[in-house]
């Protein structure tokens, strides 16, 4: 793999930590004006957000034992930010519906971003480990290579917590964070295929 490809994978992979916890972030403050910001609340987020990355842990590595390609880490992100469309169109009238069957805050909530999140958190998911079948090329150096991604992954969310919570809540609505967060994963992804199209 190329220095620009392999770069590239890791941006990536940096970039959807950074996304996944932005996106967490903002779901607490869509939740609110419904079920509250209280413990209950975060706790069923939390658990949402830990649930559908497990799931996508599992997935992307099943899905990298066929055939991975740059390409294909490229459309899995696009498919992350579109599966995120459906917050900004829908959240208040599906947390409404919600709320009007479940008002109780831990249940409610649990459902509410369920319904919201847990599809973009699972494919957001799947880019670690399928990053890391893309780096590896040598079995001894596997060991490496996940521990780089790893750490630029969680540098990734680290970066995504303290950005969105001290800078972008304060100069951007909810719903043009959403789009920014979008546009730019759909941004990355469009290069990841273009360049692997390019050079196939």
């Amino acid at each position: 793999m190329s220095s620009l490809r392999k770069a590239l994978v890791f941006l990536i992979a940096g970039w959807s930590g950074f996304f996944v916890m932005a996106i967490e972030l903002l779901s607490g403050r869509i939740l609110a004006p419904s079920f509250g910001n209280s413990i209950y609340v975060w706790g069923g987020v939390i658990t949402v957000f830990m649930l559908a990355l497990s799931i996508g842990y599992l997935l992307g590595g099943q899905l990298s034992i066929h055939t991975p390609s740059l390409r294909k880490l490229g459309l899995i992100l696009i498919l992350a930010a579109l599966t995120t469309l459906p917050v900004i169109i829908w959240s208040d009238a599906l947390i409404d519906v919600v709320f009007n069957r479940v008002s109780d805050p831990r249940y409610g909530s649990l459902l509410a971003s369920s319904a919201l999140f847990f599809i973009p958190t699972i494919i957001s998911g799947c880019i670690s480990p399928y990053a890391i079948r893309l780096l590896v090329t040598q079995l001894q150096a596997s060991g490496q290579s996940a521990g780089i991604l790893y750490f630029v992954s969680t540098f990734g969310s680290a970066a995504g917590t303290i950005g969105t919570s001290f800078y972008l809540v304060l100069l951007f609505e909810v719903n043009q964070i959403f789009i920014g967060l979008m546009s730019i994963s759909i941004l990355l992804g469009s290069i990841a295929v273009a360049l692997k199209t390019k050079h196939e």
